[in-house]
């Protein structure tokens, strides 16, 4: 985006929690900290967020073991639970925001009452207790650095394709390229960033050749950046437990399954 030109105002309606947490995360990487990207900064402001709360889990969701769900904490300008009993439907709304609270001042509504209350607490409390998947995050930086060279590596690669799925669905992922790019004429040139993977053999190029041969090596590389070095890195888990690498993934493979098995083989050596 050219310095001249003005960044277009953002309105995202439908947020759920764990996209929050995730926006959360790409504020860190790419507001904070020595380098700080002014494009990415001038889309994020003034944006305008509406988040609504889950009140029922996906077979793939496990944010209640991140702790960034089911019902959204902090982020948003609005907040809405979605109520549906028995001739009976309306939403609670909660403000976040001067903004959000602007924006309600100018809506029909009615003060909540501690039934209506209640029910919205009820609402997040069955999501949380009916969560599709769970992951046990106790230790887990350390256990990922421990298991570096584990055999579950080597049977992961029999199974992934390597096709970039889960880095392309993550509310997390932020790897790029830069392309230089010129006209026919030789008169103009432009230098692009676009979306890449960590998957993608070219993306670990670097003179003499790529760094991550092999498909082991770069589901190693995302899996551990997902759950250690981004503490070290951002003072948080790259992980939000939205559940959509596990979704997308065309041959089935379950981060919170991968993850559980390379743990159940640190029990499986002290046993043994």
């Amino acid at each position: 985006m050219p310095d001249s030109e003005t960044a277009p105002r953002y309105a995202f309606i439908g947020v759920r929690a764990c996209e929050l947490a995730a926006i959360h995360v790409q504020d860190r990487v790419f507001m904070e900290g020595t380098f700080q990207d002014p494009l990415y900064a001038a889309r994020r402001a003034d944006n305008f967020i509406v988040a609504v709360n889950c009140a029922q889990a996906g077979k793939t969701c496990f944010c209640a073991s991140m702790n960034t769900g089911p019902r959204a904490g902090s982020g948003f300008d609005l907040a809405l639970t979605e109520i549906l009993e028995p001739g009976h439907h309306y939403f609670v709304v909660e403000t976040g925001s001067i903004k959000g609270a602007e924006v309600l001042a100018a809506l029909p509504t009615r003060p909540a009452g501690s039934a209506a209350l209640a029910a919205a607490q009820a609402a997040t409390d069955q999501a949380l207790a009916h969560m599709g998947r769970s992951l046990d995050t106790s230790d887990i930086k350390e256990m990922m650095y421990r298991n570096y060279t584990n055999a579950r590596w080597a049977e992961l690669e029999k199974r992934c394709l390597a096709c970039g799925n889960c880095t392309m669905v993550c509310p997390t992922c932020f790897c790029s390229k830069v392309e230089d790019v010129t006209d026919l004429t030789g008169d103009h040139a432009e230098r692009w960033r676009s979306w890449d993977s960590c998957f993608s053999l070219d993306f670990s190029y670097i003179h003499g050749g790529c760094m991550r041969q092999s498909i082991r090596s770069r589901y190693r590389q995302w899996l551990n950046h997902k759950m250690a070095t981004w503490f070290d890195q951002f003072a948080t888990s790259g992980c939000v437990g939205c559940g959509r690498c596990i979704s997308w993934c065309p041959v089935g493979i379950d981060l919170t399954a991968e993850v559980q098995a390379i743990r159940d083989s640190e029990k499986e050596q002290d046993d043994g």
